[in-house]
């Protein structure tokens, strides 16, 4: 008997939300996070403000930031990696 996979819950597709906008889900994930964004209006205004970001990340360069900013996102990157 095939056991289907439960249902993702949010903070399973946050993290799976990267490898889904670089193309990279296996099409069983893809097909799990897809049919979650259906059902989860917070999880899809999360997919579109990653959209969003990644879209206006092309355009702006650490040159364009203060360097104060640029320092409290590399803080906030490392504090993030010190977590795993």
């Amino acid at each position: 008997m095939k056991l289907l996979p439960s249902p993702l819950v949010c903070r399973d597709a946050v993290e799976l939300v990267s490898d889904y906008l670089d193309g990279t889900l296996s099409r069983r994930q893809r097909r799990r996070l897809e049919k979650h964004l259906a059902q989860c209006d917070a999880c899809t205004a999360y997919l579109d403000q990653m959209r969003s970001t990644i879209a206006a990340s092309g355009r702006v360069g650490p040159e364009d930031l203060p360097s104060d900013v640029v320092e409290g996102l590399v803080n906030l990157y490392r504090r993030f990696r010190s977590d795993d």
